[in-house]
């Protein structure tokens, strides 16, 4: 007997199984079908998730939403895969309008024969002009009738990470609005795939985002993914991921479930909704990863401008308008006589040329000038070694801060205070003076491990290894941006801290566990990465930095892309010769690092350049003269499509087009 409790079930099953799932689809009284979901290995499968329906439709003129049914089916055993298809209806008997259904098609359910993914094909045409509401698709209830609203995770990526009892689309790291997520614009969506996990067992949705439907008076694009953990939208004890039409793209407010006024759709179109089904062992980052790793990293296509060249432009600019006589380089008053990172390597390889031999000029004057004595700011460490001194300095005012435990606690009213967190406070704390995050005490370790092997000194190693012990129970990357976002909300920069100071403290002490969790930090990253772009707005390979709102009311970040974090995971990696490709080979760092870095060529302010100069949200006054060429926008608006925020200085782009073309040689 089937375990849902909320179908009618007329005894009859068609069954799909493979290695790893196992597909039970059910007849209802008033016919096929909805689908019980098993995973596991082998025998050993457990009863996860429930497949709602073949497909539902709310259609104007219509009392209720009305199910996509079939009186029967067709399973064929094709070469590698099982497929049932059913021919499908609305079913009428529940409406008061009777009469032929307005809309007929088919739904096929395929599964390979090994081990793989469960497809769903939902392809129906309207037999004359309707007026749709939604139609929905695959529609999973995760834990329905099962483990309820037990959870271990949920990643909706580019969107929400939700961990323990936390809701999504909660208020944790947001306000209303912002903090509705449920149906979120397409485009601010990172990868087309949604995953929970619970017992070690995820489960994920995935679904193809460049889907249309074109009819005379419509052009549906990019399906609605639907994430609710737990469900929220129906107000049930289990979770809930799904797909619709139409989308927020087209025909649909963000965050609605339906379309108001409905959209009309002509007789005949093609309406389609293709989705998989996955699991992996694991959390929902498995799910993530199983996802990419089936598919490999996408293309980050042609650059904007080649990289020599862009590395060229880039010196340009650090030569002219980005270089203030008797200062500096900078812009405006503001300038400083640091060399920026990657120039001196590229005079290595620069020859003779003008520009080369004027930024020669230039590296030997601010070599010359005096430097102040270095005093690090505590609260911002870069794993980087400062000289013995220095390094000892602050490798004992951070033991000073450790706790018992192997911590670094949170200091809002010591190293930590801005007056961002000063702004959050007068709504509510972004963090506790007696909490602690995955990036305080990752940067640190980091730096007690540089300063104890540069100096000889075990206990700076020994408070490295406390806090990376100390450290092994978090799961999710959280704290990269304490100074403006709160704490313990998720976090694309501390995902590279904490993978840069565990492979340190693999190489510094050989604990393979330390290594595990290099792998499982670095692969964190990839929730917050576009893999996918639309049709007609480039945005692959950009990242969202964090999934939270600044001080509660200011920047919502999960409507915007900022791309020099993740720029500097690996710039910074790549100075202590931690090389990821090598590191974790099952995932395709190389094409990752150098996909984030042809993103941020488009990023790259060009007055030259109407295209960019059409998307950008800066003054034409700062950008129209060229002071800010070769410099690059703060953030990327993925809906708008227009590059703002604040200008900022191109070293790291110039520093990750060297690793790249290094890589090529």
């Amino acid at each position: 007997m089937p375990l849902y409790r909320d179908a009618v079930y007329d005894g009859e099953t068609v069954t799909l199984e493979n290695d790893s799932m196992r597909l039970e689809v059910h007849k209802r009284k008033t016919g096929w079908g909805w689908g019980e979901l098993f995973i596991g290995d082998g025998d050993d499968k457990r009863f996860f998730a429930v497949v709602e329906h073949l497909g539902e439709a709310l259609l104007g003129g219509y009392d209720h939403a009305l199910r996509l049914e079939a009186e029967d089916f067709e399973k064929n055993e094709c070469e590698g895969s099982t497929d049932v298809k059913f021919n499908v209806r609305l079913n009428l008997q529940s409406s008061r309008q009777k009469g032929d259904s307005p809309l007929a098609g088919e739904v096929t359910l395929s599964l390979p024969v090994q081990d793989g993914p469960l497809s769903f094909k939902l392809e129906v045409a309207p037999e004359w002009a309707i007026h749709l509401h939604y139609l929905r698709g695959p529609w999973l209830r995760v834990g329905a009738d099962a483990f309820g609203t037990d959870r271990s995770d949920g990643i909706f990526p580019g969107i929400d990470w939700v961990i323990g009892d936390e809701w999504s689309s909660g208020t944790e790291w947001f306000e209303h609005p912002e903090a509705l997520r449920v149906a979120p614009h397409p485009h601010k969506v990172a990868i087309p795939i949604m995953a929970l996990s619970q017992g070690n067992i995820g489960v994920g949705l995935s679904w193809d985002p460049h889907q249309s439907c074109r009819s005379f008076t419509t052009r549906l694009r990019s399906p609605q993914p639907v994430f609710a953990s737990p469900n929220f939208v129906d107000r049930r004890s289990h979770h809930l991921m799904g797909l619709m039409w139409p989308s927020a793209r087209w025909g649909l407010e963000e965050n609605a479930l339906q379309a108001e006024p409905p959209i009309k759709v002509h007789g005949g179109t093609k309406l389609a909704l293709n989705g998989e089904v996955s699991s992996a062992a694991g959390k929902s980052l498995d799910v993530i990863v199983d996802y990419v790793k089936r598919r490999g990293m996408p293309n980050p296509g042609s650059p904007r401008y080649a990289l020599r060249e862009a590395l060229d432009r880039i010196a340009r600019a650090y030569n002219t308008n980005l270089w203030i006589e008797g200062k500096g380089w900078g812009i405006g008053e503001q300038g400083s006589p640091s060399v920026p990172v990657g120039l001196r390597y590229y005079l290595k390889t620069a020859g003779k040329t003008r520009t080369a031999e004027e930024l020669r000029e230039k590296v030997r004057w601010a070599d010359e000038q005096p430097r102040g004595d270095p005093n690090p700011d505590l609260s911002r460490l870069s794993m980087s070694y400062l000289g013995p001194e220095v390094s000892r300095e602050i490798a004992e005012k951070l033991l000073e801060m450790q706790t018992e435990e192997g911590a670094f606690p949170f200091d809002p009213e010591g190293i930590h205070k801005t007056s961002l967190l000063d702004r959050a406070a007068l709504w509510r704390p972004l963090g506790h003076p007696d909490e602690t995050a995955i990036d305080l005490c990752a940067r640190a370790a980091g730096v007690l491990i540089l300063a104890g092997e540069k100096l000889q000194e075990e206990r700076y190693l020994e408070g490295a290894r406390r806090a990376l012990d100390y450290c092994l129970k978090f799961d999710r990357p959280e704290g990269g941006d304490w100074w403006e976002t709160p704490l313990r909300s998720p976090n694309l920069l501390a995902a590279g801290n904490a993978a840069i100071a565990y492979y340190l403290g693999y190489k510094q002490f050989g604990a393979e566990g330390y290594l595990d969790k290099a792998r499982y930090w670095i692969r964190s990253l990839i929730p917050f990465t576009h893999l996918w772009e639309p049709f007609d707005l480039p945005m692959i390979y950009n990242t969202k930095p964090c999934f939270n709102t600044t001080s509660w009311f200011l920047s919502d970040w999960t409507s915007k892309h900022v791309q020099w974090e993740v720029l500097t995971v690996f710039s910074r990696s790549d100075s202590l010769g931690i090389r990821w490709e090598e590191v974790d080979a099952e995932v395709d760092w190389g094409t990752y690092q150098r996909g984030v870095t042809t993103a941020v060529l488009r990023w790259m302010i060009d007055h030259d350049d109407p295209e960019w100069m059409s998307r950008s949200e800066f003054p034409e006054g700062e950008t129209g003269e060229g002071g800010w060429d070769a410099m690059f926008s703060d953030t990327f608006d993925p809906v708008a499509g227009t590059y703002g925020g604040a200008p900022i200085m191109p070293h790291e782009i110039a520093k990750n087009i060297l690793i790249s073309l290094r890589r090529d040689r």
